[in-house]
């Protein structure tokens, strides 16, 4: 599983020119999931994400999570996470498959939620557009393959 947080102070997407998750302070999540992927490392995920302090605190420290500031999550499922370059088109034989995908991305969802995180998400295999208000810019990249050993 990789994520890329992007620190937000306003985000959408929209899927057929209509604005489907909207959000204010807090973070635009791109999720993709691999081969061997499962809901405990999806709880791994969630458990990181929540308690990663990177929202500046009154001496403008990075010292604050999402919860502290009692901020949002834009939640976009990303495949192309999981690209893999041959030559000049890239490959996507190591993103998961469309149905597990999907259902690891729902629980995703479901356990920020479990949080008291107000989660708005794109739409699961749609072709969509992210517009996104990058704070700082601050943007952090989490792989359970690299982290989580």
């Amino acid at each position: 599983m990789k994520v890329i947080i992007q620190r937000s102070l306003s985000s959408s997407v929209s899927v057929s020119n209509k604005v489907i998750g909207k959000i204010d302070k807090g973070y635009v999540i791109l999720v993709g999931f691999t081969l061997g992927d499962n809901k405990q490392i999806v709880d791994q995920m969630i458990n990181k994400i929540i308690n990663l302090r990177i929202f500046s605190d009154e001496n403008d420290k990075l010292n604050l999570s999402i919860k502290d500031i009692e901020g949002s999550v834009l939640s976009i499922s990303q495949f192309t996470l999981y690209s893999k370059l041959n030559g000049r088109r890239p490959s996507f034989t190591k993103a998961l498959n469309y149905n597990d995908a999907k259902e690891l991305y729902e629980y995703f969802n479901h356990k920020l939620k479990l949080e008291n995180i107000n989660v708005e998400t794109g739409e699961f295999g749609a072709d969509m557009k992210v517009n996104i208000t990058n704070d700082g810019p601050v943007t952090i990249i989490i792989d359970s393959n690299e982290d989580f050993k």
